[in-house]
């Protein structure tokens, strides 16, 4: 038995949620979920975490149905916050006008949380596992911690998770092997839903 085992982290946004009081799913955002589950079905998936909010929990409630026997948890490292607010200095001159915009609406609160939530959720989901076994789990979160977690993965400094986005139900996958760098094996996959589920939470100018 070796000390350490790969992980493989798989990453989901939440299906498109409903713009009302509470955020649950649409019907559309249901139906993108239970597909999600059904293409994760094949895999050993032994773990779904999910942030508290309703339109994660749901998600995961629908993913994990399809699974064998898996319950999903709720983590608050895979909730919905700000996982880093850069400097300008940190920016590229020519787009730091436009990440600044985007992200003067955070609040102060906001900010402190990802502050203390994602170096935490780092710590918890990336990184080869101990003991001899490979562990394969999901992570049903939100757009802005899957980018912050692939920019780890690949050694980006701390501010490019901006522009790392995803669609709803989209797929990620980090692959963690003891002795070599992070892999990102999938990255905002969505060949489990047909066309008319695709792109959804993204702006038209960025649907393919």
């Amino acid at each position: 038995m070796t000390d350490h085992a790969t992980r493989y982290l798989y990453l989901a946004r939440h299906g498109e949620a409903a713009h009302t009081e509470g955020g649950g799913l649409t019907a559309a955002g249901r139906r993108q979920a239970t597909l999600l589950g059904r293409r994760l079905a094949g895999r050993p998936i032994t773990a779904v975490h999910h942030g508290p909010l309703p339109r994660a929990a749901e998600t995961a409630r629908l993913v994990a149905e399809q699974l064998d026997g898996v319950l999903p948890t709720v983590c608050e490292e895979a909730g919905d916050y700000l996982p880093y607010l850069p400097e300008r200095a940190e920016l590229p001159e020519d787009s730091a006008e436009f990440l600044l915009d985007f992200l003067s609406h955070a609040t102060p609160e906001e900010c402190a949380s990802g502050a203390v939530l994602a170096p935490r959720a780092v710590e918890r989901f990336t990184g080869p596992v101990a003991g001899g076994e490979e562990r394969h789990e999901l992570v049903v979160t939100h757009a802005f911690l899957v980018g912050w977690l692939v920019r780890h993965a690949l050694d980006a400094p701390a501010w490019r998770w901006l522009g790392l986005n995803v669609a709803n139900a989209g797929l990620t996958v980090l692959r963690y092997a003891p002795g070599r760098p992070p892999s990102v094996l999938l990255l905002n996959d969505q060949g489990h839903l047909p066309e008319e589920l695709r792109w959804t939470g993204f702006p038209a100018a960025l649907r393919f």
